[in-house]
């Protein structure tokens, strides 16, 4: 057991005990930070990044800064939600903004769309960290990020950030785990990548789109109360994907109705559910279709 690591504590202080296997990892994690004088992290607001600050804060305590990128693909209420969580956690935090939809390259929604968004977030969070003193910069990837379609990985990868959950074999199941045992508010909070995620390779991305995306999904839950949802944008098809276990709350004639008509008037002339329910990556479908002709 490393022994220069500081005592695993809730958001109330608390110690808390926690299985072996998930205290060896984050005992390493906490060494591994704690060896750092000051680090900077990527924080989005989901689940991995929220884990990476909190064990930061434990380990170096105001020696930490969490910096979100404040972009057109950023859903304004994951914005707020970052804030929220810095409060809580006690964590310095900073907006920066990004503007990836000024890159052509972006904009053209390639299958590798996601690496300009995060080389121009690395370029913007080096020159950042040098600026206020060389912090150590970390990112929220997880073990399982390292593998499939990840180019925004990459991205990042080239710019020396570190990924201490990923470093030391994190499962997203063990990091949301960890963060219900220690009290992070949003330890079972669905994964929300960017809503440039949901347009379909090929289409332009623009402003109007990613709103018309943003404004889709809160309608819909506001109308069905669902938690995991994608409203998938294939130009003037909207093709809605919610949780395998909560596809039920759709299936009655007055959510039907409610959902087609907000989001015709949107601008979608047709409004499908897929029926196998949400699925991560599944514009990559596409890209696994053309390899096997």
């Amino acid at each position: 057991m490393l022994t220069n690591a500081p005592e695993l504590r809730d958001l109330h202080g608390k110690i808390v005990d926690i299985p072996q296997n998930l205290r060896v990892k984050a005992t390493k994690i906490l060494a591994d930070l704690g060896s750092r004088k000051k680090v900077m992290v990527a924080f989005s607001g989901g689940i991995d990044s929220t884990l990476i600050t909190y064990l930061a804060k434990l380990a170096l305590n105001e020696n930490v800064i969490a910096v979100t990128a404040d972009s057109p693909s950023l859903p304004q209420s994951e914005l707020q939600e970052t804030k929220n969580l810095a409060v809580q956690m006690n964590v310095r935090h900073l907006i920066i903004r990004t503007d990836e939809l000024s890159d052509p390259n972006y904009v053209s929604n390639p299958p590798n769309r996601c690496y300009f968004c995060k080389k121009e977030l690395g370029e913007k969070l080096t020159r950042l960290a040098e600026s206020m003193g060389g912090y150590v910069l970390l990112d929220g990837t997880n073990a399982e990020e390292l593998k499939g379609h990840r180019p925004g990985a990459a991205a990042l990868s080239e710019r020396g950030i570190l990924r201490p959950l990923a470093e030391a074999g994190m499962s997203k199941h063990e990091i949301r785990e960890l963060s219900r045992i220690l009290g992070l508010p949003n330890f079972d909070k669905p994964s929300m990548p960017c809503l440039s995620s949901r347009v379909q390779y090929g289409e332009i991305i623009t402003p109007e789109r990613l709103r018309r995306i943003e404004r889709a999904e809160d309608a819909i839950r506001s109308i069905t109360g669902v938690k995991e949802l994608r409203v998938r944008d294939h130009g003037n098809l909207a093709r809605i994907e919610v949780g395998k276990d909560e596809r039920e709350l759709l299936f009655n004639k007055e959510a039907f109705d409610r959902i087609a008509n907000s989001l015709q008037q949107l601008g979608f002339t047709y409004v499908t559910l897929d029926m196998r329910g949400y699925r991560s990556g599944s514009m990559n479908d596409v890209l696994t279709s053309k390899k096997e002709l």
